[in-house]
């Protein structure tokens, strides 16, 4: 019952988490006259104070010291935050520059390019479906190119940049919250003094933009923040066969709102292109769940055979004379 019970948390915290960062164009969209690199600097800086936050009210801070004494680790720390900058940057820019279809055509790769990444990074061995889905994904940009008349670059800088972010946070080994924190403190100081820089030249939308603006900026933190607590507490409760399910609700959410709410255009050519990469998830998820289900009933049988071995040994100690010698000793 409590094993239900964490798994109905888990799916409403999933849910909460991706529906959240679906909708983040429209949080972007009400600071449009603000340049994109300002407010990817009020995302880095107010998000370490948010991380701070959530670290003292659960009192972990026992990963600091470990982590400041491995050079390699906080290298890794930094190429992610690099890495994650730039993601956040490109986002922000694409949503407010017009381009949320697009932007959620490279959340719909980013998938696709995981895999690939796999193959060629950590040199795994693809099941043949696999191969199938990125091919239809490979297939997919290709007609995106035709149909954009050049290649799709905001869609594979966010796959890229996402897929590469993934890669490396394998190497450093940190919880949500820790790795989170670890991040955007490398982030703070450069966040900071470009902030500073366009104070000094006046032309800081912060202090001009008047107090609704200046809140929008500040509440960068926890815009970044609640999405990810949410996410953590799903990714502990949730099998990674339906966490994965789950990550299609956020670009699912920016093509409606690309759509419906920033009125984009969207001719046949690429309907077809994002019919295809939805084609490919489709293959790569059946293929998923196939995979836990014949994974399941595999350990299940296991568990069954070794059941079924211990009851035959009981059995066969229970119908030993009780003077009888254990086997393979003379009496």
């Amino acid at each position: 019952m409590q094993h239900r019970a964490d798994q109905r948390a888990g799916l409403a915290y999933g849910i909460a988490a991706y529906t959240m960062w679906g909708l983040l164009p429209l949080y972007w969209h009400l600071l449009d006259t603000v340049a994109p690199s300002e407010i990817l600097a009020h995302r880095m800086a107010w998000s370490l104070p948010v991380a701070v936050v959530i670290l003292a009210v659960l009192r972990r801070w026992a990963w600091i010291g470990p982590l400041l004494r491995q050079p390699k680790r906080l290298g890794l720390v930094l190429v992610c935050a690099v890495v994650i900058s730039a993601n956040w940057f490109l986002y922000i820019w694409a949503v407010n520059a017009g381009h949320v279809l697009e932007a959620s055509l490279g959340y719909f790769i980013n998938p696709l390019v995981s895999i690939a990444f796999g193959v060629l990074v950590l040199r795994e061995r693809l099941r043949p479906l696999q191969w199938t889905a990125v091919g239809v994904g490979a297939l997919a940009v290709v007609v995106m190119t035709v149909a954009y008349g050049k290649v799709p670059w905001i869609a594979l800088g966010l796959a890229f940049s996402f897929a590469t972010y993934g890669l490396v946070k394998k190497g450093i080994k940190l919880d949500g919250i820790e790795g989170f924190s670890a991040e955007t403190a490398m982030q703070l100081l450069p966040a900071l003094g470009f902030l500073i820089y366009l104070g000094t030249q006046g032309r800081s939308s912060f202090v001009s933009g008047g107090v609704g603006q200046a809140l929008l900026l500040s509440a960068c933190g926890v815009a970044t923040a609640v999405p990810l607590i949410c996410f953590g507490a799903s990714a502990v409760r949730l099998p990674l066969t339906v966490i994965g399910m789950l990550q299609y609700l956020a670009p699912t959410f920016q093509f409606v709102l690309g759509l419906a709410v920033f009125h984009e255009e969207m001719p046949p050519e690429r309907w077809a292109g994002f019919a295809l990469v939805w084609v490919a998830l489709v293959v790569l998820t059946w293929d998923a769940l196939r995979t836990a289900r014949r994974g399941r009933t595999q350990l299940a049988a296991a568990a069954a055979r070794a059941g079924e071995a211990a009851a035959a040994e009981a059995l066969a100690s229970a119908a030993r004379p009780a003077t009888a010698p254990p086997p393979g000793l003379k009496p």
